[in-house]
């Protein structure tokens, strides 16, 4: 394992690029259509306009509007965890800030790392910055990299110890683990409606922080180290 001081942690918040069904343009509607296809398991219940609050979940769908991260400095009881997000209605700005921490806290042993972030974290990522035609990142180029170049840890694949079929959610390894978390008001399936309906920002980028906070401690936890008391994080506007 890395050291905790060499992670970056993160974790991104996403939601469908256009606020109802009704907004989405024709050739979308239609592409969206079929891709709805494939995930509807009730036929008589749903169609492509009641899942569409799903299509944030999906970089050719969603957009990315926040997104939290966390780097741990000191060791043992001194350890502190400093936190910075970057959000906003423009994906392609807050895109930018995010690709220029990125590559200026680069370098040798240096690792990202998120819950099931290597599923869809990372991923979204890079695919949302394609399409905002912005440069990808060192720590996100991954053509014709070996799996173990990969600078990329999963507190989810550290837990699964090769059972792939296993998925546990961040919330459920925390309680597992004794690793104590922030209470939340929202959970992930709420944060296209916090965003399109109730457009509180706000609400969601201190959920996706929150998020941070319990992939670090997950990761201190699964590490066998010791964890980071609340006094001692610090979030950096």
């Amino acid at each position: 394992m890395p050291a905790a001081s060499n992670i970056l942690f993160m974790d991104i918040e996403t939601v469908p690029v256009y606020s109802c069904f009704g907004e989405v343009p024709d050739q979308w509607k239609f592409l969206w259509g079929k891709k709805a296809d494939s995930l509807i398991k009730d036929r008589e219940k749903d169609n492509a306009e009641t899942i569409y609050n799903r299509a944030g979940m999906y970089a050719e769908f969603g957009k990315i509007i926040c997104i939290s991260c966390g780097v741990i400095n000191g060791t043992g009881e001194d350890r502190k965890l400093t936190l910075k997000s970057f959000y906003g209605d423009d994906e392609a700005e807050l895109l930018k800030g995010f690709c220029e921490l990125l590559n200026k806290w680069a370098g040798r042993d240096k690792v990202l790392c998120a819950h099931n972030g290597k599923e869809f974290d990372f991923p979204f990522l890079v695919r949302r910055i394609i399409i905002n035609r912005l440069p990808i990142p060192v720590l996100l180029q991954l053509s014709g990299k070996k799996p173990w170049e990969i600078p990329h840890f999963d507190t989810l694949d550290m837990w699964r110890f090769g059972d792939y079929k296993s998925y546990i959610s961040l919330n459920l390894l925390a309680c597992t683990l004794d690793v104590p978390t922030p209470k939340d008001d929202i959970d992930g399936s709420m944060v296209w409606r916090v965003y399109w309906e109730e457009k509180d920002l706000e609400r969601i980028v201190t959920y996706c922080q929150k998020d941070v906070i319990t992939v670090a401690q997950v990761y201190l936890r699964l590490a066998g180290e010791t964890l980071i008391k609340p006094e001692s994080i610090e979030i950096k506007r």
